[in-house]
């Protein structure tokens, strides 16, 4: 086995994954096929690391006219682009298999379900082990407490009674660590399951050995100490990888699911978003989004153009618009001319864009599988050293040279390596948590400690993402009480904020709206209308304000001008972060005034104006390719791609669901000081990290001699282990917020 391949196999905690029933399924059937290429999408179980992620990948660009393979491991989702006709599918499970994991048809549903189900194992295992453990252990307190008054048969029965409840309970309790072991040595390869499986199984074994010969100590307790520590870890870091959710799944939620195709006889039916081809005519009523991306054939409506500019105001739009895939039609109905399919649709575009990025970001190898890499070939090597000295060199027979063996094994088990980074990290997100942060992985932690450029987002990040009165003291009290009635009876967001500037009060009686145009009503015998400008017979200054406009009969009409206010902490916010040493900068897909006004204000001397999704994202790549660990921080379906790509991601509480699926951290509240909190306390976190594994390194440093010299017996290698665990985690628990060094 090369190096690679070992450094890539140990970094995986948890291990392999065995088909269900055995059998390796055929995906052929699942198989879709255009324009000469085959797609497939499959569900792989079992991968937990980077490692996974660059065995299967590798094992997939090996197959003959493979073009892409790309496994996400948030989602299990492993998507595969070949040459039609170059390899028969069934070689890609088959291939799979032989890796020690287990594929299937990709169904999210599935997906969620197969990982509940991992945690209540997990959960079950770990129950069993501590019951074992506390039991065990007040029976071998026993045996220690009365050594000089215990008989042996008194002693022979304690004895029985922990092999009763250890033996089953270990078993039980291991099996997660038993079956990894087995299944990667099968597949000729070793993980770090394999030296925690040889532990337990020799401390039972040697345990079981003793007792039968009437020995004076057995180390039952070793055993199920070992199994109850390494669960610990095992399950607070599957907790922080379940909180991972995936943003492409949200984004899909946005794309219809049927359309009304409209026929060459005028008749209308109605068809699925997947069979659409360019060319059809479509019916959009409104409250409806665009299936795919096309021309606005007949109508004009309001349009809420959020997904593509990120920006919440109406868009007016009419024949010949282009609308993409997943816009909202608001006001009237529109005739819609498909000019793509939905697999092509813009929508289609940033789900792929938020994959890619969720897979990319699963590349990361986090410190604890870093050391972990280095574990198994060093303490195999150690363990099997010892026990060729004692019987070889020292002639001590099987029995003493089997016990110096199996202390070391146990002396050097990786519980503290196992809680390192898992315990300082759950620390540290219940405290961001009681702070609003809601962190949805354990090496986002990790990640966001190492950034050095945070991209923010400009309307609902740094502002507040809605419009806001921002002339009130230019308008007379008479004027603004008549617009706020007939404001009161429109859900346009332009009427919202004057009746937020306005408060509670009556609507006009007999007001009616129009669509995409305003409000009229007749108050005091004259007509009044709000709205548009050419509703109300205004003309309107070519400065791209956000505006609308209130006419009475024949008096002058008045003008209400919106503005999207920052958040009142942004700048001291922004002060912070750049005081900890990083480069702010800002994205937005407004226009260039709008943006330039919102940088300067805030102090970011470097923004950017008028961007797509794609551009976004490119940007964040540009940097990243760069040297750049870049933080992005965003609230709109636009920024989901650039949130799930950048190295770390943050977005709001008010976000949406996509957006907050593809960040790595979600905050609460209207202001940016948690985006500064959740920076100190990565970095905190991370030196608490950093400390853990020098202290294992430092403990490991002294124990090994002594095991190797036969000091230690397996009863005082289990207590040290558990000794060590115990540091880690107290050391865990003084993470907080403290200064957050740059």
């Amino acid at each position: 086995m090369t190096t690679t391949a070992i450094t890539a196999d140990i970094g995986c905690p948890s291990g392999l994954e065995p088909p269900a029933d055995g059998a390796v399924i055929d995906p052929t059937p699942f198989v879709r096929r255009v324009d000469k290429l085959a797609r497939l999408d499959l569900a792989v179980f079992g991968a937990k690391c980077a490692g996974c992620i660059r065995k299967i990948e590798g094992a997939m660009n090996a197959l003959p006219g493979m073009q892409s393979a790309r496994l996400n491991l948030s989602t299990g989702r492993l998507s595969l682009v070949w040459t039609d006709g170059a390899f028969e599918p069934r070689l890609i499970s088959e291939r799979i298999d032989r890796l020690g994991y287990r594929s299937a048809p990709f169904d999210p549903e599935a997906a969620e379900k197969e990982a509940d189900n991992e945690g209540r194992r997990l959960l079950r295992a770990l129950a069993v082990a501590g019951f074992a453990t506390a039991n065990v252990m007040l029976l071998s307190i026993s045996v220690w407490a009365g050594a000089d008054e215990m008989g042996p048969a008194t002693r022979g029965v304690m004895h029985w009674v922990s092999a009763l409840i250890a033996v089953p309970a270990a078993l039980y309790a291991g099996q997660t660590f038993f079956g990894s072991a087995f299944r990667a040595l099968k597949a000729g390869q070793a993980n770090m399951d394999v030296p925690i499986s040889l532990g337990v199984i020799l401390a039972l074994g040697v345990s079981i050995y003793e007792f039968l010969a009437h020995g004076e100590h057995t180390y039952f307790d070793a055993a199920v100490m070992l199994l109850f520590f390494l669960l610990i870890g095992r399950y607070l870091d599957h907790r922080l990888r379940l909180r991972a959710r995936a943003a492409a799944r949200d984004l899909l939620a946005l794309q219809a699911v049927t359309a009304s195709r409209i026929g060459a006889d005028g008749t209308m039916t109605l068809v699925s978003a997947r069979d659409i081809s360019p060319g059809d005519l479509l019916l959009l009523a409104p409250g409806d989004r665009a299936p795919v991306d096309g021309v606005i054939e007949d109508g004009a409506s309001s349009v809420d153009m959020s997904l593509v500019t990120g920006e919440s105001a109406p868009v007016r739009c009419g024949e010949g618009a282009l609308l993409h895939a997943g816009v909202l039609n608001l006001t009237q109905r529109l005739s819609l001319r498909a000019t793509k399919t939905a697999d092509d649709s813009l929508l289609a575009d940033l789900t792929r864009l938020i994959e890619a990025g969720e897979q990319s970001k699963s590349r990361y190898i986090r410190l604890a599988d870093k050391a972990a890499a280095l574990y198994v070939p060093v303490v195999h090597t150690l363990a099997a050293l010892t026990f060729a000295g004692w019987f070889f060199l020292m002639d001590a027979g099987v029995r003493v040279s089997v016990l110096n063996a199996v202390a070391l094994l146990i002396i050097t088990c990786p519980c503290a390596l196992g809680l390192a980074a898992p315990a300082v990290q759950v620390v540290a997100t219940g405290r961001l948590f009681k702070k609003g942060v809601l962190v949805k992985s354990g090496d986002a932690l990790e990640r966001l400690a190492e950034v050095d450029t945070i991209i923010f987002d400009k309307t609902g990040t740094l502002t507040f993402g809605k419009p806001r009165l921002a002339n009130r003291d230019e308008i007379q009290a008479e004027v603004f009480d008549a617009a706020a009635a007939l404001a009161r009876i429109s859900r346009h967001p332009l009427s919202r904020a004057i009746v937020a500037a306005a408060g509670a009060g009556k609507p006009a009686a007999d007001a009616v709206e129009t669509p995409g145009d305003g409000v009229s009503a007749t108050i005091d015998g004259e007509i009044v209308k709000l709205g548009r400008a050419a509703f109300v017979g205004a003309q309107s200054p070519d400065d791209a304000a956000q505006e609308c406009w209130f006419k009475r009969g024949e008096e002058a009409p008045v003008r209400f001008l919106f503005e999207d206010a920052p958040r009142e902490d942004a700048t001291e916010a922004i002060a912070r972060l750049k005081s900890l040493g990083l480069e702010i900068e800002m994205l937005s897909g407004d226009r260039a005034a709008a943006a330039e006004r919102v940088a300067g204000n805030l102090g970011v001397d470097i923004w950017r104006a008028e961007m797509t999704p794609a551009d976004k994202i490119a940007y964040v790549e540009e940097l990243q390719s760069a040297g750049r660990k870049v933080a992005m921080v965003g609230d709109g379906l636009n920024d989901a791609p650039s949130l799930a790509g950048a190295y770390a991601s943050l977005s709001p509480g008010t976000a949406a669901d996509a957006s907050q699926a593809a960040a790595d951290f979600v905050y609460q509240g209207d202001g940016l000081a948690p985006i500064a909190d959740a920076v100190a306390a990565s970095r905190a976190s991370r030196r608490r990290v950093l400390q853990n594994f020098l202290f294992a390194a430092l403990y490991n440093a002294c124990a090994v001699p002594l095991a190797a010299l036969g000091f230690v017996t397996p009863l005082i290698a289990a207590i040290a282990m558990s000794g060590s665990s115990m540091v880690v985690t107290l050391n865990a628990l003084r993470t907080g917020f403290g200064r957050a060094r740059s």
